[in-house]
Parts: structure tokens; C-alpha cells; sequence
């Protein structure tokens, strides 16, 4: 049988080269996107050498307008299948939103928001076609909640699951499903970038980005909608049925607030 290809964004670190892994490992072929070249010419030769899987590497900015369609031209070009689409891509920004820097904010928009609809688009056609294929939505334990200090991305991840399980149900029958990933904190290099490390949210413990990304691959694979990561975060999700929003809204809050400093994060 031919080997199948899965394509990840954000494949340079974290739960996007995680997933790369393991996709690799049992013998998947892979198209790699990041803005990092350095990062994923090593990537592709340690998996061309270690797993003897057929790598690409495209180093492009799927947030810039006019990538993503890029992107598929020129797998075309190059007779490349993607059967499995993993939008990992994203990043967050800790700190009120009167006093985050508005180009931050769109770009956050553009990258886990636009990006993630545009390529999915562009490349979830094909799979109709085909009959087959997946698509990895990475979302978040965010996505449950409002998010004071941390408003718009919790915003986007909130799209990311309505997105996902709308286009789950559009496609039942088609043969292709569509998963959201909704890891809770994870040890990443995204918490330095969001600025969370002494948040209380990320002292009262972490996931390992390894079982994420363990936990993530398994049930996409099996063709789970909704993959929460782990029992804690799994009774997280569930607190928004039970308590009243504006609760909930206090209680992350006060779950985001740094640990004992009143100072404000502009990133």
C-alpha cells in the first residue's frame, strides 16, 4: 500500500513537531510548514534518515495572505497527496486587552483563525473527493471558556472548536473526518511567547507536550470530533454546563492572574 502523507503547520516545535513524530514514526510521509527553515531542514533529515519517510519542508508564513494556496500549488506541482491536514499553527497573548498591542492581536486573527479556515479550504476538497482523509483542528481547553487577560485568543480557540464540529457535521458520510484537539496548559515554548510562565494557570501544573501530542494522534487517528487531553482538563470542559458565565468568567480570572505581581505584560 502506498504510504499516506500528513501536511502540519506549525511543524517546527511544540505539539506541531510532536505530532510530526509520531506520524513519522509509523511511517506516515510528511509536508512540514513553519517559518523556520533552519529548524525544518534538520527536522526533515532526521526523519528521511531515522524513519525512511518521504519529507517536504515549506518554509512560508501560512498567516500572509495568498500562502495557503501557495502551499497546494505547489504540492501539485510536485504530485503530493495530502491526506491528512494538521492545523497547528497559532500563537497567544497574555495581558488586557486595552493595553495589547492591536498588530499582535490581528496577527494572532490571521494565524489562528484565517489561516486555519483558509487552509483547510483549500485542501479539504480533495479529500471529499477521494473519499478518505482527516483534519487535525489544534484548539484548546480555551475554547470552553472566556478569557480575561488572554480575550482574543480565547476567542479564536472558541472559533476553532465551532468551526470544527460544524464541518463534522457537514461531512458525516463523506469519509473524511474532522477532529479539534483541546489540550489544557502544556509545557511548550507557546508560554514564554504568551507570557503566562508565572501565571497561576501554568504553576498549578502542566501537561507534558508529549502526552498531548500522544493522546492527540491516537484519537484523531480513531476518529474522535472533540480530543481533551486528560481527566483534570476533561472536568474543566464540562464546568461551563453547570455554572453560571459570569462565575466562570471570575474564575479564569483569577487562574490567569501572576502569581503574586500586579503588573501588566505588554508583549
Amino acid at each position: 500500500m502506498m504510504s499516506k502523507t500528513v501536511l502540519i503547520t506549525g511543524a517546527s516545535s511544540g505539539i506541531g513537531k510532536e505530532l510530526a513524530d509520531r506520524f513519522a514514526k509509523d511511517g506516515y510521509d510528511l509536508v512540514l510548514v513553519a517559518r523556520s527553515e533552519d529548524k525544518l531542514v534538520d527536522l526533515a533529515r532526521e526523519y528521511r534518515e531515522k524513519y525512511r519517510v518521504q519529507t517536504t519542508y515549506i518554509a512560508k508564513d501560512v498567516a500572509l495572505p495568498g500562502v495557503a494556496e501557495e502551499i497546494y500549488k505547489e504540492l501539485k506541482e510536485k504530485g503530493i497527496t495530502v491526506d491528512y491536514l494538521v492545523n497547528n499553527a497559532g500563537f497567544g497573548l497574555y495581558g488586557e486587552f486595552l493595553e495589547t498591542q492591536l498588530e499582535q492581536e490581528t496577527n494572532m486573527i490571521d494565524i489562528n483563525i484565517k489561516a486555519l479556515t483558509i487552509m483547510t479550504k483549500v485542501f479539504l476538497p480533495d479529500m471529499v473527493k477521494r473519499h478518505q482523509g482527516g483534519v487535525l483542528n489544534v484548539a484548546s481547553l480555551a475554547a470552553f471558556f472566556p478569557g480575561p487577560l488572554m480575550a482574543v485568543y480565547y476567542a479564536t480557540k472558541a472559533y476553532v472548536l465551532s468551526f470544527t464540529e460544524a464541518l463534522e457535521n457537514e461531512l458525516r458520510g463523506a469519509g473524511v473526518t474532522v477532529s479539534a484537539l483541546c489540550p489544557g496548559a502544556t509545557a511548550t515554548g507557546f508560554v514564554d511567547r504568551a507570557g503566562l510562565a508565572t501565571s497561576k494557570l501554568f504553576r498549578s501544573g502542566v501537561m507534558e507536550v508529549g502526552q498531548v501530542a500522544d493522546i492527540g494522534y491516537r484519537e484523531f487517528l480513531r476518529g474522535k470530533t472533540l480530543i481533551i487531553t486528560g481527566g483534570r482538563n476533561k472536568f474543566m470542559a464540562f464546568l461551563p454546563r453547570l455554572l453560571p458565565r459570569k462565575l466562570m468568567t471570575k474564575a479564569v480570572r483569577s487562574a490567569q492572574a501572576k502569581v503574586g505581581v500586579q503588573v501588566k505584560v505588554r508583549l
